[in-house]
């Protein structure tokens, strides 16, 4: 498709169809074939097997070996395959070996891959399992096509996408599969011709003229090493290759990545404090229990039940970190497994979702500088594409997305000739570092200076039409050939789509290909619900698998860049590793922030959740998805089911410890997990729908009902699209072929459509999930409960930073958000209390999603336990009786494993004390502001239906100097709950002193057991405190209040003594009469 075709605006429901500033477009250049296949071991063809097909050594992953290479590796080999190491095995015609399994009248395992061949012209037929109108989608029913597609704007051959399927080339699957060439050395064990023939059941003539032609080129091989190492160190073993490509193969065949355990001596001890808390508990609660107080029943009873629940939440929080763990990636492994020097790339395409909605509280030049990250990424061009979503059709995003996408012409090819990070020009323009650290090019220093002044031209044209846009034209808005703006009014337009960037025409300032950057506003309508962000980012699932069907999706937010530019590589060690990859949904990647003032008054790096929370839930079953920087596998989106292992389908150990293991003897189990695996790896060499035969319908479906799914149950399912429908069965992406650009973009015009999803599953099994504010958890939940993990992936360099509210009010806000959307799901069918007990979710992880939910709920007994300190200050009363040293002990044994079970997290998390303390003050401040309040609305809006309205998080930057927007006040009722607990606690403090003051030495005894509890909720609300009281020029906040406290101690201390009034005079006033009276 041309980049510049201009814009496409329309609507399915109104069937309009419009092009704007059309100029002309292109038509999709044929592709070339690639080479036969070659063995990736010795360097001849692979040839075919009995039946005259392929011969494919490893049904698991395909990866090319010819027979003899096969035979060996199976007789004197470690008998297994070099990529994927699943063993081999055995095939018709091949001598059975020892470790064999025992097969009833079958010589090969045919039904592994299921190669069908087509006749005539593109002859396509559906393969589909299901029957009649059942929809039931899962792994059964995903299918790869051999047809590998050009990308839409593309009109060449793009690395990484096979030929037309065709009965030569079906052994070229394997993603690893690349170009070899057969004249250089293999690092890797061959057949040794030295030993009988016959030991491998292969001694025929051409076999013997094989070895000989292959005794020939070692021999050719070892010369050319030989001569470029003379001393003989080059050489291992006499296999004719160097020890560093020798590594390097090894390298290649290793797994992308590793899990780095924690140290035992931290994690064990970490668990046994646990366990010992837990037992703490235990008898705490028995002595509180069975010691009541029965002059404050009432204070002793609300403090015991605030005190449960606590525990409660401790232990939903504390047990899904039972299991923590780090990962490791290595990027040269995957370079050399996928993305070799010279050849084509084999790395998945991946489209990039970026959501915005309102540009006057989501700067412009914010989303640009995202967008620029994400096309200087550290990755294959013709393999990323861009997606920037304006839900709120504003024509100032647009144009400022046009300018974006010419300026990204001069800053691309400067990010990758000089290797620069962050690619974020904003930011990397103002990074207080030496910019000159590992420069060598003598050019760099002009360059930087002319590609500084050219971003501050492109941010002077940005705030022009920021400034522009204030204020709205009665008229409307008007595009420069005097079109009208299609959505001048953001409830009432029509969907619109624009390329700026893409193969044809999208060239850099050296001429070098761009990754495709599409504008899409979807369709709005009065009475249509559009469900918010949720909605926007299924729309953008459905317009990107229309237009390039990137086989991984990754989103983030309009204010998050990609901070390292080899993120995407980051996130595909995990998702095209061979034994991760087919299970994993998601890899999220840590938030990370700038902006945020140095002592991080608000807790807004949230470090806890991210370094510690996460990092525990990552051994169990994956991290829960949090919204932003998540690459996704788009077939999870589509609500199919992972390609499961014999070890993921055993039950767990609770299941084993209460019903017994399934495994019931080794024949029978092993039928049936043969028969799952069949089921779940059927697969298609052919793309499921013809294009041509679509209207018509599919033929032969009659004949075949008994296996195959109707088109009505899929539309049912995804929608009346059967492109769409087509692309979600190509596993690995690509398009459908003989298309043109006009139909996909008439396409795509149509799944945008306000009334696509009417009577579909969108949002509700498919995509992102409806029913929440926070679409992030629902999401996640639903994926992890079919039986998919996801991963936690945190590279020394941050993958992505972003903007936090700084400002108090503006984080409660965001806060109140946040804990509005557990309520939500707490009150919904999809609750993780009762939900998903059929699925494959496990029970930690459950425990996880629960805690995620019911956290709001901990404000009530929160806001009443500090409350508790207070009442006892002004009664004189308190909630534990008089202990004795037995019970002492207990509470002291509490408080040292509650600061142990901290100390020791922060020990194999690597975060700072700093970063706990302001984790627990703000949980508190949140808890007693924003939760309460998220709790009562919820209650409303799901019981009465009364709905509150979301509001957009602010990023706008510090334009009135360094962390100013830290101190402005901002006036909300969610500060009302704080402030009085704040008030109340002061004058308990000033209360109970002054009490005890008139009252005499015994009465100071008690008061410092009341007095620990009430400065224990002023201690974890002065961060709030300060909020409220701004910018202290000279004096500090702190110094105000102990100065109001010591003023009225003092105060209360100096009525007491009163020095002025001698002995005589005050027994006088109080009617007293001494010895002289």
């Amino acid at each position: 498709m041309a980049t510049n075709a201009g814009m496409v605006a329309g609507s399915h429901n109104r069937n309009e169809f419009v092009m704007i500033r059309h100029e002309g477009e292109q038509g999709i250049k044929p592709q070339k074939n690639l080479k036969d296949q070659v063995c990736q071991i010795c360097g001849d063809t692979v040839g075919l097997s009995a039946t005259g097909d392929i011969f494919v050594a490893c049904n698991e992953c395909a990866f090319p070996v010819c027979r003899p290479c096969y035979e060996y590796e199976r007789k004197d080999g470690n008998q297994c395959c070099p990529q994927c190491k699943t063993r081999y095995k055995r095939h018709k015609g091949s001598p059975r070996v020892e470790g064999d399994d025992e097969e009833d009248d079958v010589d090969d395992l045919d039904d592994e891959f299921n190669y069908n061949q087509a006749s005539g012209k593109s002859v396509q037929q559906w393969q589909l399992h299901g029957q009649d109108e059942d929809v039931e989608l899962s792994s059964s029913s995903r299918h790869e096509a051999h047809h590998r597609i050009p990308r839409l704007t593309s009109g060449q051959q793009i690395s990484g996408e096979l030929p037309d399927a065709t009965p030569d080339r079906h052994s070229i699957r394997s993603p690893s599969s690349g170009h070899v060439d057969p004249n250089m050395p293999v690092p890797v064990r061959i057949v040794d011709p030295s030993r009988d023939l016959n030991s491998y059941g292969l001694n025929s003539v051409d076999w013997k003229e094989r070895v000989e032609g292959w005794k020939l080129k070692q021999e050719k091989s070892t010369t050319q090493i030989t001569n470029k190492y003379p001393d003989g160190k080059g050489d291992m073993e006499g296999t004719g290759s160097n020890g560093e490509d020798l590594q390097m193969a090894d390298d290649s065949r290793q797994p992308l990545s590793r899990i780095v355990p924690i140290p035992s001596n931290q994690l064990n001890l970490y668990r046994v404090v646990i366990i010992l808390r837990l037992i703490i508990l235990c008898f705490f609660f028995q002595y509180r229990v069975t010691h009541p107080v029965h002059d404050a029943y009432g204070l002793w009873l609300t403090s015991v039940i605030c005190e449960i629940w606590f525990a409660l939440s401790w232990l939903l929080d504390q047990f899904p970190k039972w299991y923590p763990i780090n990962r490791e990636t290595f990027l040269d492994r995957l370079s050399l497994r996928f993305d070799r020097d010279g050849e084509p790339s084999q790395l998945a395409p991946i489209d990039i979702f970026v959501s915005t909605v309102d540009p006057l509280k989501e700067p412009p030049l914010v989303t640009a500088n995202t967008v620029l990250s994400i096309l200087a990424v550290d990755y294959p061009v013709d393999k990323v594409s861009c997606y920037v979503s304006d839900d709120g059709s504003a024509m100032l995003t647009f144009e400022a997305l046009s300018e974006t996408s010419e300026f990204a012409r001069k800053w691309v090819p400067f990010c990758k000739k000089h290797n620069i990070e962050p690619r974020a020009p904003e930011f990397y323009f103002a990074q207080k570092i030496d910019y000159l650290k590992d420069k060598i090019q003598p050019s760099f220093v002009k360059e930087r200076r002319a590609m500084k002044r050219e971003y501050e031209e492109f941010k002077v044209r940005i705030n022009a039409l920021v400034a522009k846009a204030q204020k709205t034209p009665e008229e409307g808005w008007t595009m420069q050939d005097g079109t009208p703006w299609p959505g001048n009014n953001p409830r009432d337009h029509p969907g619109m789509i624009q390329v700026f960037l893409g193969h044809s025409g999208g060239l850099d300032t050296d001429g070098n290909e761009l990754p495709r950057l599409v504008y899409v506003s979807r369709e709005k309508r009065p009475g249509f619900q559009h469900h918010k962000k949720a909605g926007a980012m299924n729309a953008l699932i459905r317009v990107s698998a229309v237009l390039t069907n990137g086989a991984y999706l990754l989103n983030v937010d309009c204010d998050h860049y990609f901070n390292n530019s080899k993120a995407l590589k980051e996130a595909m060690c995990f998702m095209m590793d061979p034994a991760l990859g087919k299970k994993t949904c998601y890899v999220q990647f840590p938030q990370r922030f700038d902006g945020i003032d140095l002592h991080d008054r608000y807790a807004n790096r949230n470090i806890v959740f991210f370094d510690i929370n996460l990092k525990g839930l990552d051994g169990i079953q994956g991290p829960v998805y949090v919204g932003t920087g998540c690459c996704f596998n788009r077939q999870a989106l589509y609500g199919y089911d992972p390609l499961l292992t014999e070890a993921d389908l055993e039950p767990n150990i609770i299941f084993k410890s209460c019903c017994g293991s399934r495994k019931k003897g080794r024949g029978g189990n092993k039928s049936y997990i043969d028969r799952k695996r069949a089921v779940k790896r059927t697969e298609s060499t052919i793309p499921i729908f013809n294009m041509e035969d679509m209207d018509e319908g599919i033929e032969g479906y009659d004949d075949e009902r008994s296996l195959l799914m109707s088109q009505k149950s899929l539309e049912k399912r995804f929608g009346q699209s059967p492109i769409f429908i087509a692309s979600t069965f190509m596993e690995q992406g690509g398009i459908p072929p003989s298309t043109n650009p006009a139909s996909l973009l008439k396409e795509a015009i149509h799944v945008i459509s306000c009334g696509y999803e009417d009577k579909t599953e969108w949002g509700k099994e498919i995509g992102w999930i409806y029913g929440s504010v926070t679409e992030d958890i629902l999401t996640g939940f639903k994926m992890h409960a079919r039986g998919w993990i996801s991963i936690y992936c945190m590279p020394p360099r941050p993958a992505f930073k972003g903007s936090a509210p700084i400002n108090l009010s503006d984080r409660l806000n965001q806060v109140l958000r946040w804990a509005l959307g557990s309520v939500e799901i707490l009150l919904s069918r999809h609750c993780p209390i009762w939900y998903g007990y059929s699925g494959r979710l496990k029970l930690l992880e459950r425990l996880a999603y629960i805690n995620t939910i019911v956290y709001p709920i901990t404000s009530i007994p929160l806001i009443a336990y500090c409350v508790l300190p207070a009442i006892c200050l002004l009664t004189g009363k308190f909630i534990i009786p008089e202990i004795s040293n037995y019970a002492g002990m207990w509470f002291i044994l509490l408080f040292i494993s509650i600061f142990a079970t901290g100390i020791l997290e922060l020990r194999w998390s690597g975060v700072g004390i700093e970063d706990w303390w302001r984790n627990e003050q703000f949980w508190v401040i949140g808890g007693t502001s924003a939760h309460l309040f998220a709790v009562f609305q919820g209650l409303l809006k799901v019981l009465a239906g009364i709905d509150t309205n979301f509001t957009v998080t602010s990023k706008a930057s510090d334009e009135d100097g360094e962390f100013a927007e830290l101190y402005v006040f901002k006036w909300t009722s969610l500060l009302i709950a704080p402030t009085t607990l704040l008030i109340v606690n002061l004058v308990g403090i000033v209360a109970g002193v002054s009490y005890a003051i008139n009252s005499g030495y015994q009465s100071w005894g008690p008061l410092f057991g009341k007095l620990f509890f009430a400065i224990w909720v002023i201690v974890h609300l002065y961060p709030f405190l300060k909020g409220l009281l701004g910018r202290q020029n000279r004096t500090p906040t702190i110094v105000i209040v102990w100065s109001i406290l010591l003023a009225s101690i003092f105060s209360l201390l100096w009525v007491r003594i009163d020095p002025f009034t001698s002995p005589t005079q005050k027994a006088v006033a109080m009617g007293q009469c001494g010895v002289n009276c």
